[in-house]
């Protein structure tokens, strides 16, 4: 079976969240990264957290089985995550997502790596131009290739360069009714409406 990997970006800034670190939010008596994690490890064969630097890393050491690396291009937000995340793993395929998705679920993502066939990343989109690139499959090679070859500014940017098959979110509602695995929370309002 090809290798998968799940890579969360744990780094970011939580200038929405007060300045406090959104994946020690708890939800159903878990932290979000307790969640997520535990949520993952059924569909992938490894779990990467990308942190902003070695310090923040130490915060997840007491979670077994996880690889934490920092961040290897400060300052370019989920890119440099992402960049950071795929050199670190040694699966084929990558699901990607933030730690502030407390709700993702292990179905979708299954479907995600069952649908990638020939392409290079697997993206939900929304009507419009909507995209979910923080809840998708990326193809490791051609991720490496494209952020190595062109450096794309944006996330959006890297979809548009890669060979990528866009899904309608909508479909994942005979597995998740309500949608939530794209829920993320920005701030503790957004929990407490979540609750």
């Amino acid at each position: 079976m090809t290798g998968r990997s799940a890579i969360i970006l744990v780094g970011g800034e939580a200038r929405r969240a007060n300045g406090q670190e959104k994946y020690f939010f708890t939800l159903g008596g878990q932290t979000f990264i307790e969640r997520l994690v535990s949520t993952l490890r059924g569909v992938v064969d490894e779990i990467v957290l990308v942190a902003k630097d070695p310090g923040q890393c130490s915060r997840f050491s007491h979670m077994n089985g996880i690889l934490c690396v920092p961040d290897i291009r400060r300052g370019r937000g989920p890119i440099g995550g992402l960049h950071a995340g795929a050199l670190a793993a040694s699966g084929d395929l990558l699901f990607v997502c933030a730690c502030d998705m407390p709700c993702v679920s292990a179905a979708v993502v299954s479907r995600l790596f069952s649908l990638i066939g020939e392409y290079d990343a697997v993206i939900p989109r929304w009507d419009g131009e909507m995209m979910e690139p923080l809840h998708a499959v990326y193809r490791r090679s051609a991720l490496l290739d494209c952020l190595v070859r062109s450096d794309p500014p944006s996330l959006r940017g890297l979809a548009g360069e890669l060979s990528a098959r866009y899904v309608d979110a909508q479909s994942f509602r005979d597995l998740d009714p309500d949608l939530r695995t794209f829920t993320n929370i920005n701030s503790p309002r957004d929990l407490a409406s979540l609750s």
